[in-house]
Protein backbone atom coordinates (compact mmCIF):
# COMPACT_ATOMS: atom_id res chain seq x y z
CA UNK A 1 0.00 0.00 0.00
CA UNK A 2 1.07 3.31 -0.73
CA UNK A 3 1.98 4.97 2.63
CA UNK A 4 0.77 8.51 0.65
CA UNK A 5 -2.77 7.29 0.96
CA UNK A 6 -4.70 8.42 4.00
CA UNK A 7 -7.89 6.50 3.23
CA UNK A 8 -9.01 4.14 1.50
CA UNK A 9 -12.44 3.03 0.35
CA UNK A 10 -12.88 -0.71 -0.80
CA UNK A 11 -16.42 -1.36 -2.82
CA UNK A 12 -18.34 -0.17 -0.01
CA UNK A 13 -22.20 -1.03 -0.59
CA UNK A 14 -24.52 1.20 2.26
CA UNK A 15 -27.91 0.00 2.37
CA UNK A 16 -30.96 2.16 3.92
CA UNK A 17 -34.18 0.21 5.24
CA UNK A 18 -37.18 1.89 5.45
CA UNK A 19 -40.86 -0.11 5.70
CA UNK A 20 -39.52 -3.24 4.18
CA UNK A 21 -38.01 -1.46 1.31
CA UNK A 22 -34.13 -1.19 0.54
CA UNK A 23 -32.90 1.84 -1.06
CA UNK A 24 -29.57 1.10 -2.13
CA UNK A 25 -27.38 4.51 -1.31
CA UNK A 26 -24.00 3.33 -2.09
CA UNK A 27 -23.36 0.74 -4.25
CA UNK A 28 -19.97 -0.62 -4.46
CA UNK A 29 -17.91 2.46 -4.37
CA UNK A 30 -14.03 2.51 -3.98
CA UNK A 31 -11.40 5.64 -4.11
CA UNK A 32 -8.42 7.00 -2.40
CA UNK A 33 -8.21 10.08 -0.49
CA UNK A 34 -4.05 10.93 -0.65
CA UNK A 35 -2.18 12.70 1.76
CA UNK A 36 -1.68 16.70 0.82
CA UNK A 37 -4.24 16.03 -2.03
CA UNK A 38 -8.00 17.26 -2.75
CA UNK A 39 -10.01 14.42 -3.72
CA UNK A 40 -13.35 16.10 -5.53
CA UNK A 41 -16.67 14.31 -5.38
CA UNK A 42 -19.20 15.68 -7.51
CA UNK A 43 -22.89 14.72 -9.06
CA UNK A 44 -26.13 15.67 -8.76
CA UNK A 45 -28.46 16.14 -4.97
CA UNK A 46 -29.57 12.55 -3.81
CA UNK A 47 -26.24 10.65 -5.47
CA UNK A 48 -25.31 9.45 -2.56
CA UNK A 49 -22.07 11.81 -2.05
CA UNK A 50 -23.40 12.81 1.74
CA UNK A 51 -23.89 9.02 2.53
CA UNK A 52 -20.58 8.46 1.50
CA UNK A 53 -18.63 11.17 3.86
CA UNK A 54 -21.20 9.83 6.99
CA UNK A 55 -20.37 5.84 5.88
CA UNK A 56 -16.49 7.45 6.73
CA UNK A 57 -17.16 9.37 9.81
CA UNK A 58 -19.65 6.05 11.10
CA UNK A 59 -22.35 8.65 11.34
CA UNK A 60 -25.40 6.90 9.49
CA UNK A 61 -28.91 7.31 10.71
CA UNK A 62 -30.27 3.83 12.88
CA UNK A 63 -31.95 2.35 10.02
CA UNK A 64 -28.76 2.13 7.70
CA UNK A 65 -26.08 -0.28 7.71
CA UNK A 66 -22.56 -0.87 5.95
CA UNK A 67 -23.34 -4.11 4.05
CA UNK A 68 -19.92 -4.93 1.93
CA UNK A 69 -16.53 -3.50 1.63
CA UNK A 70 -14.19 -1.95 3.65
CA UNK A 71 -13.23 1.65 4.99
CA UNK A 72 -9.56 1.66 6.07
CA UNK A 73 -7.64 4.66 7.88
CA UNK A 74 -4.08 4.40 7.41
CA UNK A 75 -3.13 6.29 10.59
CA UNK A 76 0.38 6.28 12.04
CA UNK A 77 -0.73 3.44 14.30
CA UNK A 78 -1.06 1.53 11.52
CA UNK A 79 -4.57 0.23 8.96
CA UNK A 80 -7.97 1.10 11.27
CA UNK A 81 -11.14 -0.71 9.82
CA UNK A 82 -13.30 2.36 10.31
CA UNK A 83 -16.20 0.08 8.93
CA UNK A 84 -15.88 -2.60 11.70
CA UNK A 85 -15.82 -0.22 14.96
CA UNK A 86 -18.35 0.23 17.06
CA UNK A 87 -20.13 3.70 15.54
CA UNK A 88 -20.38 5.14 19.58
CA UNK A 89 -17.25 3.30 20.49
CA UNK A 90 -14.41 5.05 22.42
CA UNK A 91 -11.79 4.49 19.39
CA UNK A 92 -14.42 6.15 16.68
CA UNK A 93 -14.91 9.10 18.90
CA UNK A 94 -10.94 9.48 19.29
CA UNK A 95 -11.24 9.44 15.47
CA UNK A 96 -13.74 11.75 14.83
CA UNK A 97 -13.44 14.87 14.96
CA UNK A 98 -9.29 14.79 15.86
CA UNK A 99 -7.75 12.90 12.96
CA UNK A 100 -11.28 12.85 10.79
CA UNK A 101 -12.92 15.86 11.09
CA UNK A 102 -16.33 17.06 8.84
CA UNK A 103 -17.63 19.88 8.12
CA UNK A 104 -21.33 19.83 7.40
CA UNK A 105 -23.57 20.74 4.99
CA UNK A 106 -26.53 22.51 7.08
CA UNK A 107 -24.62 24.45 9.78
CA UNK A 108 -28.21 25.11 11.55
CA UNK A 109 -28.63 21.29 12.19
CA UNK A 110 -24.83 20.94 13.38
CA UNK A 111 -24.46 23.41 15.95
CA UNK A 112 -26.26 23.00 19.42
CA UNK A 113 -28.52 26.32 19.89
CA UNK A 114 -28.05 25.89 23.59
CA UNK A 115 -24.36 26.34 23.94
CA UNK A 116 -22.43 29.31 22.77
CA UNK A 117 -20.01 29.04 19.56
CA UNK A 118 -17.03 29.81 20.92
CA UNK A 119 -17.77 26.72 24.03
CA UNK A 120 -18.63 24.50 20.96
CA UNK A 121 -15.31 24.74 19.32
CA UNK A 122 -13.37 24.73 22.64
CA UNK A 123 -15.41 21.34 23.61
CA UNK A 124 -13.68 19.35 20.58
CA UNK A 125 -10.22 21.35 21.79
CA UNK A 126 -11.01 20.06 25.57
CA UNK A 127 -11.57 16.46 24.03
CA UNK A 128 -8.94 15.94 21.38
CA UNK A 129 -5.78 18.26 22.50
CA UNK A 130 -3.61 18.91 25.83
CA UNK A 131 -4.28 22.33 25.51
CA UNK A 132 -5.58 24.40 28.66
CA UNK A 133 -8.33 26.36 29.23
CA UNK A 134 -6.49 30.25 28.51
CA UNK A 135 -4.74 28.54 25.89
CA UNK A 136 -8.15 27.10 24.36
CA UNK A 137 -9.96 30.03 24.82
CA UNK A 138 -7.26 31.69 23.13
CA UNK A 139 -7.14 28.84 20.01
CA UNK A 140 -10.63 29.69 19.63
CA UNK A 141 -10.27 33.40 18.82
CA UNK A 142 -7.29 32.23 16.03
CA UNK A 143 -9.86 30.25 14.25
CA UNK A 144 -12.65 32.88 14.54
CA UNK A 145 -10.17 35.24 13.36
CA UNK A 146 -8.77 33.31 10.92
CA UNK A 147 -12.46 32.43 9.36
CA UNK A 148 -13.03 36.38 8.50
CA UNK A 149 -15.06 36.96 12.09
CA UNK A 150 -15.48 39.97 12.77
CA UNK A 151 -14.82 40.86 16.81
CA UNK A 152 -13.90 37.23 17.78
CA UNK A 153 -13.76 37.84 21.18
CA UNK A 154 -17.74 39.09 21.51
CA UNK A 155 -18.86 36.32 18.64
CA UNK A 156 -17.28 33.91 21.01
CA UNK A 157 -19.45 34.39 23.68
CA UNK A 158 -22.25 34.31 21.34
CA UNK A 159 -24.90 31.81 20.25
CA UNK A 160 -25.67 30.34 16.98
CA UNK A 161 -28.97 32.07 16.12
CA UNK A 162 -26.91 35.36 16.61
CA UNK A 163 -24.75 34.35 13.73
CA UNK A 164 -25.82 35.26 10.25
CA UNK A 165 -25.87 31.89 7.74
CA UNK A 166 -22.59 31.96 6.46
CA UNK A 167 -20.90 33.54 10.32
CA UNK A 168 -22.44 30.25 11.14
CA UNK A 169 -20.95 27.91 8.13
CA UNK A 170 -17.57 29.28 9.25
CA UNK A 171 -17.77 29.09 12.94
CA UNK A 172 -18.85 25.09 11.67
CA UNK A 173 -15.59 25.36 9.46
CA UNK A 174 -13.61 26.46 12.66
CA UNK A 175 -14.65 23.89 14.53
CA UNK A 176 -13.49 21.25 12.46
CA UNK A 177 -10.11 22.76 11.60
CA UNK A 178 -9.49 23.54 15.36
CA UNK A 179 -7.31 20.11 16.06
CA UNK A 180 -5.41 20.44 12.03
CA UNK A 181 -6.65 16.82 10.84
CA UNK A 182 -5.23 14.65 8.95
CA UNK A 183 -8.47 14.06 6.94
CA UNK A 184 -10.89 16.61 6.07
CA UNK A 185 -14.24 15.74 4.98
CA UNK A 186 -15.69 18.89 3.53
CA UNK A 187 -19.44 18.07 2.51
CA UNK A 188 -20.28 21.46 0.29
CA UNK A 189 -18.65 23.56 2.95
CA UNK A 190 -19.82 27.02 1.22
CA UNK A 191 -23.10 26.65 0.23
CA UNK A 192 -24.32 29.79 2.05
CA UNK A 193 -21.34 32.03 1.98
CA UNK A 194 -20.41 35.22 -0.38
CA UNK A 195 -17.97 34.59 -3.17
CA UNK A 196 -15.33 36.47 -1.28
CA UNK A 197 -16.07 34.40 2.11
CA UNK A 198 -15.72 31.42 -0.22
CA UNK A 199 -12.34 32.38 -1.71
CA UNK A 200 -11.06 32.57 1.80
CA UNK A 201 -12.31 28.92 3.41
CA UNK A 202 -10.76 27.75 0.24
CA UNK A 203 -7.43 29.48 0.74
CA UNK A 204 -7.60 28.27 4.51
CA UNK A 205 -8.13 24.57 3.26
CA UNK A 206 -5.39 24.59 0.35
CA UNK A 207 -3.19 25.93 3.59
CA UNK A 208 -4.21 22.78 5.57
CA UNK A 209 -3.54 21.00 3.03
CA UNK A 210 0.09 22.29 2.46
CA UNK A 211 1.09 23.00 6.16
CA UNK A 212 -0.45 20.04 7.83
CA UNK A 213 -0.16 17.38 4.75
CA UNK A 214 -3.84 16.89 4.97
CA UNK A 215 -6.22 14.87 2.93
CA UNK A 216 -9.10 16.35 1.62
CA UNK A 217 -12.58 15.17 0.22
CA UNK A 218 -14.82 18.36 -0.65
CA UNK A 219 -18.33 17.00 -1.53
CA UNK A 220 -19.65 19.79 -3.73
CA UNK A 221 -22.02 20.16 -6.86
CA UNK A 222 -20.22 22.56 -8.48
CA UNK A 223 -17.73 21.96 -11.82
CA UNK A 224 -15.82 25.42 -11.11
CA UNK A 225 -15.05 24.95 -7.54
CA UNK A 226 -13.66 20.98 -8.07
CA UNK A 227 -11.72 22.69 -11.23
CA UNK A 228 -10.22 25.58 -8.62
CA UNK A 229 -9.44 23.34 -5.92
CA UNK A 230 -9.54 19.27 -6.43
CA UNK A 231 -6.53 17.30 -7.97
CA UNK A 232 -8.61 14.63 -8.54
CA UNK A 233 -12.46 14.36 -9.02
CA UNK A 234 -14.91 11.30 -8.88
CA UNK A 235 -18.21 11.54 -10.65
CA UNK A 236 -21.23 9.96 -8.30
CA UNK A 237 -24.73 9.20 -10.01
CA UNK A 238 -27.38 7.13 -7.88
CA UNK A 239 -24.72 5.05 -5.52
CA UNK A 240 -21.76 4.44 -8.07
CA UNK A 241 -18.65 6.31 -9.01
CA UNK A 242 -19.28 6.33 -12.76
CA UNK A 243 -16.18 8.03 -13.59
CA UNK A 244 -13.07 9.21 -11.69
CA UNK A 245 -9.27 10.41 -12.58
CA UNK A 246 -7.17 13.23 -12.22
CA UNK A 247 -8.88 16.64 -13.08
CA UNK A 248 -7.12 17.12 -16.20
CA UNK A 249 -8.04 13.53 -17.39
CA UNK A 250 -11.69 13.99 -15.92
CA UNK A 251 -12.50 17.37 -17.00
CA UNK A 252 -11.13 17.73 -20.39
CA UNK A 253 -11.27 14.40 -21.92
CA UNK A 254 -15.00 12.78 -20.29
CA UNK A 255 -15.86 9.23 -20.76
CA UNK A 256 -19.02 9.05 -19.61
CA UNK A 257 -22.19 10.57 -20.86
CA UNK A 258 -23.46 12.02 -17.41
CA UNK A 259 -19.72 14.06 -16.80
CA UNK A 260 -20.19 15.31 -20.28
CA UNK A 261 -23.80 16.28 -19.53
CA UNK A 262 -22.44 17.92 -16.53
CA UNK A 263 -20.25 19.82 -17.84
CA UNK A 264 -22.15 20.83 -20.67
CA UNK A 265 -24.60 22.71 -18.45
CA UNK A 266 -22.22 25.15 -17.00
CA UNK A 267 -21.96 28.62 -18.69
CA UNK A 268 -18.27 29.58 -19.40
CA UNK A 269 -16.92 33.09 -18.97
CA UNK A 270 -16.62 35.17 -22.12
CA UNK A 271 -18.64 33.24 -24.54
CA UNK A 272 -21.09 35.96 -23.45
CA UNK A 273 -24.91 35.06 -23.36
CA UNK A 274 -25.94 33.68 -26.42
CA UNK A 275 -24.20 30.11 -25.63
CA UNK A 276 -25.89 27.38 -25.22
CA UNK A 277 -26.41 25.49 -22.12
CA UNK A 278 -27.87 22.32 -22.19
CA UNK A 279 -29.89 20.71 -19.14
CA UNK A 280 -29.65 17.05 -18.03
CA UNK A 281 -32.94 15.59 -19.60
CA UNK A 282 -35.53 14.28 -17.26
CA UNK A 283 -34.67 13.29 -13.39
CA UNK A 284 -32.76 10.99 -10.99
CA UNK A 285 -34.95 7.70 -11.00
CA UNK A 286 -36.99 6.53 -7.63
CA UNK A 287 -34.21 5.19 -5.40
CA UNK A 288 -36.63 2.33 -4.70
CA UNK A 289 -37.05 1.54 -8.31
CA UNK A 290 -34.12 2.10 -9.81
CA UNK A 291 -33.33 1.32 -13.71
CA UNK A 292 -32.04 -2.77 -14.52
CA UNK A 293 -28.83 -1.95 -15.64
CA UNK A 294 -26.80 1.10 -16.08
CA UNK A 295 -28.12 3.94 -13.63
CA UNK A 296 -28.37 6.45 -15.89
CA UNK A 297 -29.43 5.05 -19.32
CA UNK A 298 -32.71 6.75 -19.09
CA UNK A 299 -31.36 9.99 -19.43
CA UNK A 300 -28.61 9.07 -21.87
CA UNK A 301 -28.46 10.03 -25.60
CA UNK A 302 -26.08 7.34 -26.00
CA UNK A 303 -28.15 4.44 -24.25
CA UNK A 304 -28.45 1.39 -25.94
CA UNK A 305 -29.88 -2.46 -25.46
CA UNK A 306 -26.50 -3.46 -23.77
CA UNK A 307 -27.08 -1.07 -21.47
CA UNK A 308 -30.08 -2.88 -19.66
CA UNK A 309 -26.96 -4.53 -18.25
CA UNK A 310 -24.60 -3.03 -15.15
CA UNK A 311 -21.57 -1.84 -17.08
CA UNK A 312 -18.64 -3.07 -15.47
CA UNK A 313 -15.82 -0.81 -13.67
CA UNK A 314 -12.81 0.10 -17.07
CA UNK A 315 -9.34 1.49 -16.68
CA UNK A 316 -8.51 3.96 -19.75
CA UNK A 317 -5.20 4.93 -18.19
CA UNK A 318 -3.87 4.22 -14.99
CA UNK A 319 -5.45 6.35 -13.26
CA UNK A 320 -8.52 7.40 -15.39
CA UNK A 321 -11.62 4.74 -15.01
CA UNK A 322 -15.32 4.55 -15.80
CA UNK A 323 -18.02 2.73 -15.92
CA UNK A 324 -19.57 2.71 -19.42
CA UNK A 325 -20.39 0.50 -22.52
CA UNK A 326 -19.92 3.12 -24.83
CA UNK A 327 -16.81 5.05 -22.87
CA UNK A 328 -14.89 4.46 -26.51
CA UNK A 329 -17.31 6.46 -28.71
CA UNK A 330 -18.21 9.45 -26.32
CA UNK A 331 -14.87 11.33 -26.87
CA UNK A 332 -15.36 11.12 -30.49
CA UNK A 333 -18.90 12.71 -30.31
CA UNK A 334 -17.33 15.61 -27.80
Amino acid sequence: MSNDIALSVRNLKTFFYTEKRCNKAINGVSFDIKKGRTLGVVGESGCGKSVTASSIMQLLPRLSRIEEGEIIYHSDRGEIRIDQLDRDGREMRGIRGEEIAMIFQDPMTALNPVYTVGFQIAEALQYHTDLGRKERRQRVIELLTDMGIPMPEQRAREFPHNYSGGMRQRAMIAMAMSCNPKILIADEPTTALDVTIQAQIFTLMNKLKEEHDTAIMLITHDMGVIAELADEVAVMYMGNIVEAGTIDEVLRAPRHPYTRALLDSIPVLGRGKAQELKSIRGATPDPFDRPPGCQFAPRCDFATEACNKMPAEEFITETHRVMCWRYREILDNA
